[in-house]
């Protein structure tokens, strides 16, 4: 493909233009927050239009799936690829667009005219709607594609599906099983891949819950949430933001259930947490702000459900095991939720449950994320509703 400058001449006394326009032109950046004044363009222009192509360049025949990169692309995969700045800014964010959702206005529409491509190999009510609304609510369209759609990595090949998606769309989110695949498609895709989960983690839960905290209690700093059950991908993402934000985490399962060694160590190594790894729910709740749970078979694991409960007996999320945590500790689930069996319906009804906000709030959230790696903030700047303080990526 070469290089191609458009020369456009118009009788001088209509309009004139001779410009060529890089990706990194400012005014190519920002051309949606420019305004004409209706009478610059006499309507209709004088036809025809003289315009000349001139190819000035061959691109590099380089066929790596990178070499036409000429920019950091931001990915969102894991909570600590980010400092503890960015992440609190970002949820700053989630803050804002939400109250300003909240009201009812609909004026802020910064994913006007992008598209995002949804793959689905697992399927999820809170995640295709969440992500869905959010998008649609910001000005932009999602396409769902469903386990049947792509097959990812069995039709097709990661690599080539991210290349494919790359062109038609503005941003990729991936809800997979193996974590291979959403490295694969974050290495091979040209624009943001936004991780919905995986089989080793969930961030886009872990934002929702921070942000739901933050609301809730105050802070996030200096809490302490205490995770009970499993140690799956909701535990690998809680300890690699405590690798970034200092509060106090203990998760509580059973013995041989423990959560990756390494992702253990790699947040104890930052030395900014206080972890904790128990088999002593009762022990590990008290003082608690927060008390998690999750189911104790996740999909793909339904075929170990009956062992799965003998073996987690004890760690069932009740009245006995709240009373024990305070007063003032709040309930979370990531949900879906298998009342009776990890958690009792009287807790997950209790006045101090937010398990209902803390799944509203993954819209929130994920809007925040996407503005974040879409740069939007920095690039849709017309709209500045009054005391919004909406930040330039630049702020991050």
């Amino acid at each position: 493909m070469a290089l191609v400058s458009f020369n456009f001449s118009v009788p001088s006394d209509t309009i004139s233009i001779s410009s060529a326009f890089s990706p990194s032109s400012s005014v190519l950046r920002r051309r949606q927050c420019v305004r004409y004044p209706r009478t610059s363009f006499p309507s209709p222009l004088q036809f025809p239009l003289k315009i000349s192509c001139a190819a000035a360049s061959a691109v590099s025949t380089d066929s790596s799936p990178l070499a036409a990169k000429t920019e950091v692309k931001k990915d969102f995969l894991h909570i600590n690829d980010f400092d503890k700045d960015t992440i609190l800014n970002m949820l700053d964010r989630a803050i804002e667009v939400k109250a300003l959702i909240k009201s009812g206005d609909r004026t802020f529409q910064p994913f006007k005219g992008k598209t995002m491509a949804m793959i689905f190999a697992k399927p999820s009510m809170r995640t295709r709607v969440s992500f869905e609304t959010g998008f649609s609510l910001l000005g932009g369209h999602a396409i769902y594609l469903g386990p049947d759609d792509i097959q990812m990595g069995k039709r097709e090949e990661t690599r080539d599906v991210a290349r494919v998606l790359s062109r038609y769309n503005d941003i990729i989110m991936a809800r997979v099983f193996a974590h291979q695949d959403i490295l694969d498609l974050a290495k091979y895709s040209t624009v943001p891949v936004v991780n919905g989960l995986t089989d080793y983690n969930h961030p886009c839960q872990i934002m929702a819950d921070a942000l739901t905290i933050i609301e809730h209690i105050g802070r996030l700093e200096g809490t302490k949430v205490v995770y009970v059950g499993d140690g799956n991908n909701i535990v690998h993402s809680w300890l690699l933001l405590a690798a970034v934000v200092p509060f106090h985490f203990v998760c509580a399962c059973p013995k041989g259930f423990e959560p990756d060694e390494k992702t253990v160590e790699k947040a104890r190594q930052a030395g900014i947490s206080k972890i904790e790894i128990t088999n002593d729910p009762k022990e590990a709740v008290r003082g608690a702000d927060v008390v998690y749970s999750d189911v104790w078979a996740s999909m793909g694991q339904k075929e170990e459900a009956a062992y799965r409960r003998q073996v987690f007996k004890g760690f069932q999320v009740d009245r006995t095991l709240m009373e024990i945590a305070g007063s003032n500790a709040y309930f979370m689930h990531c949900l879906p939720a298998e009342r009776g069996v990890e958690v009792t319906d009287e807790v997950i009804e209790a006045p101090n449950s937010i398990v209902f906000p803390q799944a509203e709030n993954r819209l929130h959230a994920q809007n925040a994320i996407m503005l974040y790696v879409l740069a939007a903030c920095a690039s849709v700047c017309c709209y500045q509703p009054p005391d919004c303080h909406l930040m330039s990526l630049d702020q991050f």
